[in-house]
């Protein structure tokens, strides 16, 4: 008897569970095809919603899927992938809860492991930011947040409100532009209608670009009215400048500028996991190099793509941007050939798409879009990214959950209920006095400069 073939797959995001659901359906009555998924988390996650989910318009269950859930015919395993051999066809594997480690052999793999943050080799900033990029990353912002309002209803010093109510996200691509904005709405509004010992003109929230505008994907246009929007609505935007260190209460920016803050938001970076970029094969820049059909060039039976492959786009010979649309359509063309490849057919179709558009919500009612060469701004393009995004949702139960949130969350206040603590951090009462890491940081700089 024939023994089955086995499809490894690693990565539980857009393109992972995209490759799943369409390879499912594909060998739905085929005995011989053994399916097997491999993710850190137990769940899927919409990360486009994130910033939403950090502002409390929508709620964890809404945008998170158990993968249990989606793995019908297909074995799903909750593991951190340790390493990969592709000469033996061998995957380990590292349980979280004890650390076990287990070898799983295939016969196909499927790459789609996402990336993790870069900070760029700044130890301070990762150790004093938040990032957000995953459920738990959203929830301690929005606690974070809660309890900084909190202090700051209760503080007389002026000074030191406004410390408690600054926000500096750091990066200005879709991440950060729309983490600030739903931020932005999020503490002015509950500052509004619960916190009455709070000035308005205390809250500060502040975007740090590298460039001279923010959402440079959107083009110069549209960067400028986002830009607009964006100051508004009460945001301070500090265009060609990087956060080059922090403290617990203080951002150090590259133009010489101190902004005193118990609250940034790091999304500058994203890098590609050392397992990908220690595999033996050939890399662009730190991303597996895969060939037209999205294989390795000397291996038919590995596949990559997402955030971690490096797929040339043949009209620009640039490479494709990482991003979920793009996920989705390279998840077809993977299920496709491997489906061939296994099945010994030789109709193998090579990855050719061109972006549809790109849009980003930017505030209450406010966004900005551009689709098929279109330009669109306030409330079309707020309400177009909502339709689309809901629309992508994998499941009706999900989509009526995202749709019932946001229809409660625009007609009533958003709830500021703390779940759970916080790690403590120390706050200064006087004008004037820096704290510990600032005075640590400007001897260490003071001796560099000598």
């Amino acid at each position: 008897m024939q023994s089955a073939k086995k499809i490894l797959i690693l990565g539980g995001g857009f393109a992972g569970i995209s490759v799943l659901q369409e390879l499912e359906s594909s060998f739905k009555h085929n005995d011989n095809v053994q399916i097997t998924l491999v993710n850190e988390d137990n769940f899927f996650l919409f990360t486009p919603m994130l910033p939403e989910l950090a502002s409390g318009m929508i709620r964890p269950s809404a945008i998170s899927i158990p993968l249990r859930m989606v793995c019908k015919k297909t074995e799903f395993i909750q593991a951190k992938v340790s390493s990969i051999d592709l000469k033996s066809k061998l995957v380990a594997i590292t349980r979280p809860f004890d650390g076990m480690v287990k070898v799983l052999s295939y016969d196909y793999l499927v790459i789609a492991m996402g990336g993790t943050t870069n900070f760029f080799g700044n130890k301070k900033i990762e150790k004093h930011a938040f990032t957000i990029k995953t459920i738990q990353d959203a929830i301690g912002i929005k606690t974070h947040l809660i309890h900084m309002l909190e202090i700051a209803d209760t503080e007389k010093n002026p000074a030191l409100q406004e410390k408690l109510l600054t926000v500096v996200v750091v990066g200005a691509g879709f991440a950060g532009v729309e983490t600030i904005g739903e931020l932005n709405d999020f503490v002015r509004d509950s500052v509004k209608s619960y916190y009455h010992n709070i000035n308005p003109e205390n809250i500060r929230m502040i975007l740090v670009s590298a460039k001279d505008t923010i959402l440079p994907e959107l083009g110069e246009e549209l960067g400028k009215k986002a830009y607009e929007s964006l100051q508004k609505a009460g945001i301070r935007i500090i265009p060609n400048t990087k956060a080059v260190d922090a403290g617990e209460d203080f951002v150090f920016l590259g133009n010489g500028e101190t902004i005193p803050c118990d609250t940034m938001i790091w999304t500058a970076g994203v890098t590609i996991d050392s397992v990908i970029t220690d595999l033996d094969c050939e890399h662009k820049s730190g991303r597996i190099a895969v060939d037209q059909y999205l294989k390795l060039a000397n291996d038919d039976t590995v596949f990559a793509l997402g955030d971690c492959a490096a797929i040339t786009d043949t009209k620009t010979g640039g490479l494709y941007p990482p991003t979920a649309q793009h996920a989705l359509r390279q998840s077809k063309i993977v299920s496709h050939n491997l489906k061939s490849t296994i099945l010994g057919k030789v109709d193998l179709k090579p990855f050719n798409f061109e972006s549809k558009g790109m849009m980003a919500i930017i505030g209450k009612r406010d966004g900005i879009a551009k689709i098929s060469g279109y330009s669109l701004t306030g409330l079309p393009a707020w309400l177009i990214w909502k339709t689309y995004y809901l629309m992508m949702l994998p499941t009706f139960e999900k989509k009526l959950k995202v749709a019932m949130d946001w229809t409660v969350n625009s007609l009533f206040t958003r709830d500021i209920t703390l779940v759970r603590k916080i790690k403590r951090k120390s706050v200064n009462h006087l004008d004037g006095i820096e704290s510990l890491d600032q005075v640590l940081f400007r001897s260490e700089a003071q001796a560099k400069t000598n």
